[in-house]
């Protein structure tokens, strides 16, 4: 079905080249939550502006996907698509096929987060400007909180705790298809968010440290992933092990979830005139995982970068930087709660009036935790590979921790060149 799925989707990208010209620019955009529409409207501004004819390519929301769509497209030097939306682990991976966009940004860049320019700079090309920032957020129910007195949880403990108990009573009082907690469970990158998040918050480091050292074989790792493998069944759906983004969020919003995992994109969703759970919602950091542990979300966000086989490079730099600019960043902070990568938008009054939370995500973004993608380079996605497998088959049960992590430690130092990552 994916095979299916990504043929069609290159399809699509090979018949926007059937009638472009030369004025007419294609990007490929996500659609997670209101993301394609607002790239349509973005593009369709900046058009009006200059003149230019602007299509959008729906690319497929799941991130593996995508990624095996892009380089299947680039590996194969086509110009049907200019301009390409990238994950904030693909840079590396990528790069070759993307422009040094520094003669086109005239400095700009600077106003971003110094962290994600870095992580967006290979050797020394900027080969992607940021567009928004992401951390992992725990979405609740606060009116559910409140009716049961319990308190917003701080440790992965206490969301069990409290998960169980208000999950129980819900469905003693009718209410039979509610759950604890959904998350983002299915082998894919987005598991790999949230068990980056699991290990960190419990201390169990990075899988592969900065230093190069693959750590993921600890007795915290382990902990870490046996309390995530008890939620299911318990107070996760057993259906969470095929979960994306949109699937959790849609059993949350649907008012089946008291809590939920997720990007800051739901907080605008959540609050629509017609959603279910409107003015029901609280957001707050992650737990962590036990007194000594800590409070961690992955990094995450997303990029615009230039492909190097467009015949119209200079033109789609331009749309880049007027995609990426103070203007469109704070229209979709407001309107779908995209965080944005230019700090001094966090203190505009209007951004944070729609946003509440936005003003606090400082300390979130400070204490983010990143995912290995800068030490092992282009050996990422195999890495992130095999760290959603592991950490799917010991959710699923297929797999005990102790073993998962040794077999993982195992398979990650095999793939290392020369035998570690530095």
């Amino acid at each position: 079905m994916r095979l299916i799925h990504r043929a069609a989707a290159l399809a699509a990208f090979a018949s926007f080249g059937l009638a472009a010209q030369a004025t007419t620019l294609k990007i490929s955009c996500g659609a997670v939550g209101l993301e394609f529409q607002l790239c349509k409207d973005a593009t369709e501004a900046w058009s009006r502006k200059t003149g230019h004819e602007v299509q959008v390519i729906n690319a497929p929301n799941d991130s593996n996907e995508r990624l095996a769509l892009y380089q299947q497209v680039l590996g194969s030097g086509s110009d049907k698509v200019d301009i390409y939306q990238i994950d904030v682990v693909w840079p590396g991976l990528l790069a070759s096929h993307f422009i040094d966009l520094k003669p086109y940004s005239k400095g700009a860049e600077k106003e971003h987060f110094p962290a994600i320019v870095a992580n967006n700079t290979v050797g020394d090309k900027l080969v992607a400007m940021p567009w928004f920032v992401d951390a992992g957020l725990l979405f609740y129910r606060k009116d559910l909180l409140e009716k049961y007195k319990v308190a917003p949880p701080s440790t992965w403990d206490e969301l069990g705790a409290a998960a169980k108990k208000i999950q129980d009573a819900e469905r003693a009082a009718g209410n039979t298809k509610m759950w604890g907690y959904v998350w983002q469970g299915r082998a894919y990158e987005g598991l790999s968010c949230n068990a980056t998040e699991w290990l960190a918050s419990f201390g169990g480091g990075a899988v592969v440290e900065p230093s190069g050292k693959v750590s993921v074989n600890n007795a915290n790792a382990v902990k870490a992933l046996e309390t995530a493998a008890g939620w299911v069944g318990s107070i996760t759906p057993k259906a969470v092990l095929n979960y994306g983004e949109e699937d959790s969020r849609g059993v949350f919003q649907a008012g089946n979830a008291v809590f939920l995992r997720n990007w800051p994109y739901v907080w605008a969703l959540a609050h629509k005139p017609d959603s279910l759970i409107k003015d029901k919602v609280g957001v707050m950091p992650l737990p962590a995982g036990g007194a000594s542990g800590r409070h961690a979300a992955t990094l995450g966000g997303w990029q615009l970068s230039v492909s190097k086989y467009s015949k119209n490079q200079e033109l789609a730099a331009q749309l880049v930087m007027y995609l990426v600019g103070s203007q469109v960043q704070k229209e979709r902070a407001i309107k779908a709660s995209y965080n944005p990568t230019i700090p001094a938008l966090y203190k505009d009054p209007e951004v944070v009036k729609a946003n509440p939370f936005m003003a606090e995500l400082g300390a979130t973004f400070s204490a983010a935790v990143s995912r290995p993608s800068t030490v092992t380079a282009s050996g990422y996605n195999q890495v992130s590979n095999l760290f959603w497998n592991a950490s799917h088959d010991v959710i699923s049960g297929k797999a005990k921790a102790t073993e998962a992590v040794a077999d993982l430690e195992r398979s990650l130092n095999q793939l290392a060149p020369g035998g570690k990552w530095n």
